[in-house]
């Protein structure tokens, strides 16, 4: 939530007044230390290739991304990865649907490769390459398609078929007019055709469009990113696979995961802090604060020590660096403090002059006007030793 309304909460829920500059620091200081737990661990596991744990009998991924504001107006790309299981289709409204279930996110700002580096982390979790088989629902895009090969490159790989479908839409205006009835009419049939019969005949009407108008490259392009992606578009292979073909996942992904909590109104966010706060909302929406927030407080216990040994060192070397040429005259010549000891210690004799030649201080005694000589077990303390002969005189 906002931090505003976080320090809110607190307050109302927790009787405790803090102010939000405060919850924003710790919010984004343990945001940082769960990306430097992530990206440690994503280093790990390349390096030393564990072995995974096992994955579902059938498993989803999908990969988009969503812009977010920065400081400075401008606009940048997180991308995120979602993992879930496929479950059994049920039939809904006379058809059979594919639901995923055990969602989990994995967001950052970052480049393509770099992305596909740190995901590795939420993909050895999920035990995604042992998985017993992967469908990658996407929009077909170029890095999305290297993800998926780095990640597991024997995916069923499925065109989202809504992305299908605005292809199509924007051939048939094109040619029958924007909001026509009969480009209404034509992208119907086609779709149609491409859920239940495959993509033959829906590739051969967009030929068929662009012959009519040979000079129209818009209308080219859309076939040409069709039929580079007709092994992807065998929706009745898939749905009799029990695959979904809607990426609607990752797609609810960015608005519940980024957007909702980063493209709020008059939001810009520093770029140094987008990771932290993704970093938390996939926590949040993974619902996995019990595994992670150990995580989170080791990090930063380490990171605590790590600064404490370092003002240590720093204050070392700043001693280290102090030579006698440095010292001044009257420093020099101050002498060292004597020892304090403690005022319970059991009072020592006078030093014989043997003693006091090798300890010139002597043991220490309170002065007559020390407080503590005032109070009842000080005054016996140090009171003067009474013959036993005396006091029977």
């Amino acid at each position: 939530m906002p931090f505003g309304r976080a320090a809110q909460e607190l307050q109302r829920f927790r009787l405790v007044n803090v102010t939000r500059p405060t919850v924003e620091r710790l919010t984004e200081a343990a945001g940082a230390a769960y990306v430097a737990y992530q990206t440690a661990e994503a280093a790990r596991i390349q390096r030393e290739l564990p072995v995974p744990p096992a994955g579902p009998a059938k498993q989803f991924v999908s990969v988009d991304g969503a812009m977010v504001p920065l400081v400075g107006g401008e606009w940048a790309e997180v991308k995120t990865l979602v993992i879930g299981e496929v479950e059994p289709p049920v039939m809904e409204k006379g058809e059979l649907v594919v639901h995923t279930t055990q969602h989990s996110y994995f967001s950052r700002l970052t480049d393509a490769e770099e992305f596909q580096q740190l995901a590795v982390v939420e993909t050895q979790r999920r035990g995604v390459e042992t998985a017993q088989a992967v469908a990658a629902v996407t929009d077909g895009s170029e890095w999305i398609q290297k993800f998926i090969d780095h990640h597991r490159d024997d995916a069923v790989r499925i065109l989202d078929f809504p992305h299908a479908a605005e292809h199509l839409s924007a051939a048939g205006q094109l040619v029958f007019g924007e909001g026509t009835a009969q480009a209404r009419s034509w992208l119907t049939e086609q779709l149609h055709c491409l859920k239940h019969d495959g993509p033959q005949s829906v590739l051969a009407a967009v030929q068929d469009l662009v012959r009519q108008r040979p000079a129209d490259s818009t209308l080219a392009t859309h076939l040409a990113y069709l039929q580079k992606r007709t092994a992807h578009l065998q929706y009745p292979t898939f749905q009799q696979g029990g695959w979904p073909i809607g990426d609607g996942a990752v797609e609810s992904g960015n608005k519940l995961v980024v957007e909702a909590r980063l493209k709020g109104s008059g939001m810009h966010w520093a770029r140094p802090h987008v990771d932290p706060m993704l970093a938390l909302r996939n926590i949040a929406c993974s619902d996995r604060w019990e595994e992670a927030w150990p995580q989170i407080t080791d990090v930063q216990r380490r990171q605590a020590y790590q600064r404490r040994r370092a003002r240590r060192e720093q204050r070392r070397q700043q001693l280290t660096a102090l030579t006698p040429s440095t010292v001044s005259p009257a420093e020099a010549t101050v002498p060292a403090p004597a020892p304090v000891r403690s005022v319970h210690a059991k009072p020592q004799p006078s030093p014989s002059p043997a003693q006091s030649q090798t300890d010139p201080a002597g043991p220490w005694r309170p002065p007559a006007d020390h407080p503590w000589r005032h109070m009842p077990i000080g005054r016996a303390r140090f009171r003067s030793p009474v013959r036993r002969e005396d006091a029977n005189s």
